[in-house]
């Protein structure tokens, strides 16, 4: 396999556009996710329209020790990953005191445990085979405090600090990391955190608007992109200017379902 380039969460949405991207540019592919089935599906897209190799993993990365499970069956397999893009994660609504914490604890080892665990393995085989560009998906939650999803905007806190020390450590030895930090996105997430008639989902960019802006973030070397210059201009130069519990207060209204 060749240009190849390890995607989680890419049976759908974001990391499913980034498969087709990367495909296009006729690199080849590692394609993880739970659902087999569209796995499979995507594969023989990808296969037949662009000629490209695909390697696909059924695995959930929620459980523990996923990351380095999959890092381990890649390098069992022999291939040398030149992009990895942790796009795998999920968000949940509600007060935290009344989620089950153990659906809050899977979030964490999906969102940050197992970006960290893949991160550490690939990070060390791209170093020794000449380099390679790392994407993570995080999001614009990542900037703030998430009342009503206050686990999964600290663990996309975590991955937007994350990438950045990351990529400080590794740019000299040929390493970068770039994190993707979206706004809305016309995905399943809002589905899956219980959120579809919230007022955060009005106005989502398209998944494949997103991925673009991610894939090409990468190949620029950025350190950060936010993908919605709306967002952009408001985290840059207006979120530092608001008081704390107005904030707060902002976040969990706009958060609120009116199902």
């Amino acid at each position: 396999m060749n240009n190849v380039a390890i995607i989680t969460g890419a049976s759908s949405g974001i990391g499913m556009e980034l498969a087709r991207i990367h495909a296009k540019r006729k690199g080849d592919l590692v394609l993880v996710a739970r659902r087999r089935h569209l796995l499979e599906n995507l594969s023989s897209e990808l296969q037949n329209k662009y000629q490209v190799q695909v390697e696909i993993i059924e695995m959930d990365l929620s459980k523990p020790g996923a990351g380095i499970s999959l890092a381990n069956k890649i390098l069992e397999k022999g291939i040398e990953a030149k992009f990895l893009l942790n796009n795998a994660g999920f968000g949940g609504y509600g007060e935290f005191i009344e989620r089950p914490i153990s659906s809050d604890v899977e979030m964490i080892n999906l969102n940050v445990i197992c970006l960290v665990e893949l991160s550490h393995v690939i990070a060390n085989q791209m170093v020794k085979t000449g380099g390679g560009m790392i994407l993570n998906t995080a999001s614009t939650a990542g900037f703030m405090p998430g009342p009503l999803q206050a686990t999964y905007f600290a663990t996309k806190s975590f991955v937007v600090s994350f990438s950045q020390a990351l990529d400080q450590e590794l740019r000299s030895k040929g390493v970068t990391v770039t994190a993707l930090c979206p706004g809305p996105v016309q995905t399943e997430f809002f589905d899956v955190a219980g959120m579809a008639n919230s007022k955060l989902s009005q106005g989502a960019k398209s998944a494949y608007f997103t991925a673009s802006k991610g894939y090409e973030a990468m190949l620029k070397k950025k350190l950060v992109c936010i993908s919605d210059s709306r967002l952009s201009f408001f985290l840059n130069y207006f979120l530092w200017m608001v008081p704390r519990r107005t904030l707060l207060s902002l976040i969990e209204k706009l958060q609120r379902n009116y199902a």
